[in-house]
């Protein structure tokens, strides 16, 4: 069996967030370990921080230097993840090498050196949205027919379950989350285009390569309209800090994700502000920490919005 360290708050995150599937796949996470590293020999090396899935540098039999993602397989999340990259076709993003959804397995071309794109916050923040801006051009295609990947849309349902949850005062403003579903539906409504979507796309998610200037990891995998795109960049990097440096960039990149992308000034608003709550609306799902600084960013947006 493959030795695995797994430290407590990922194990708490695995359970809390699926549960019994989530138990029985930490149970077996040795062995479905060996089994992939075996069935496409590979040597494992050392681990990434872990999150939601158990994720290793490896080493192939060519030499080269791989990403092994583990996965809960009932959750479907590799699987939306490996079609979104096979989507990009390696254009803006990680190439796709291997794949095994049974086994909620999944083999990543490693970007390297692999700088995340927050080194440039604050100081050359421009640069960092000008380089975001240039991966949304490489990655945003029309979504053919059948492509195996969730509608944006469905995502509603996260600000109903919310607003169930929570019938009078809950821990967002009910306005506030009243505010946000309306206006996502009237954005999904009106779509522009329907694009395959990274779906997460912030600075610890876009990474320096020796391929192209910037790759994209961890996409979510979702389909609808090109402004969801942008709304993770308005909060991050470091959604979890009380620093107010990213709210005083907020009007610039605005302004600059307009142009960037020949965008409305108006929906480059109005995306960041849903996305923001809805942001605040995930959290009450899980265990993540309060006072998340993407609330801050819809306090300010709201205002904005038309």
């Amino acid at each position: 069996m493959v030795d695995i360290a797994l430290p407590a708050t990922f194990t708490r995150t695995v359970e809390g967030t699926w549960g019994p599937d989530g138990r029985r796949w930490l149970a077996g996470l040795p062995r479905i370990a060996e089994q992939v590293l075996l069935r496409w020999d590979l040597q494992a090396e050392e681990p990434f921080p872990l999150s939601m899935n158990w994720v290793t540098r490896v080493r192939r039999a060519d030499g080269t230097t791989a990403v092994l993602k583990l996965g809960v397989p009932e959750a479907g999340h590799l699987a939306d993840e490996a079609a979104a990259l096979e989507f990009f076709a390696g254009r803006g993003a990680v190439a796709v090498l291997a794949r095994d959804d049974a086994r909620g397995a999944l083999l990543l071309e490693e970007a390297r050196p692999g700088v995340p794109l927050r080194s440039l916050v604050p100081e050359r923040d421009e640069t960092a949205t000008a380089a975001i801006i240039e991966v949304v051009r490489r990655l945003h295609r029309p979504a053919p027919a059948g492509v195996p990947l969730p509608e944006l849309s469905r995502r509603v349902a996260s600000f109903d379950d919310h607003l169930r949850r929570f019938p009078g005062a809950g821990p967002v403003s009910r306005d506030l989350v009243e505010r946000a579903r309306h206006l996502f539906a009237e954005l999904c409504a009106t779509a522009t285009e329907r694009v395959v979507l990274h779906g997460d796309l912030h600075h610890d998610n876009v990474l320096t390569s020796d391929r192209e200037p910037w790759l994209t990891i961890d996409p979510h995998g979702v389909v609808g309209d090109p402004g969801y795109e942008i709304g993770a960049l308005l909060y991050n990097p470091d959604p979890l800090s009380a620093d107010e440096t990213v709210l005083e960039l907020l009007p610039a990149r605005v302004e600059q994700l307009a142009d960037g992308l020949g965008m409305p000034i108006e929906r480059v608003i109005a995306w960041g502000f849903v996305q923001a709550v809805l942001s605040e609306v995930w959290i009450f799902e899980g265990d993540a920490p309060m006072n998340m600084r993407s609330l801050r960013v819809a306090q300010r947006l709201l205002p904005l919005l038309p």
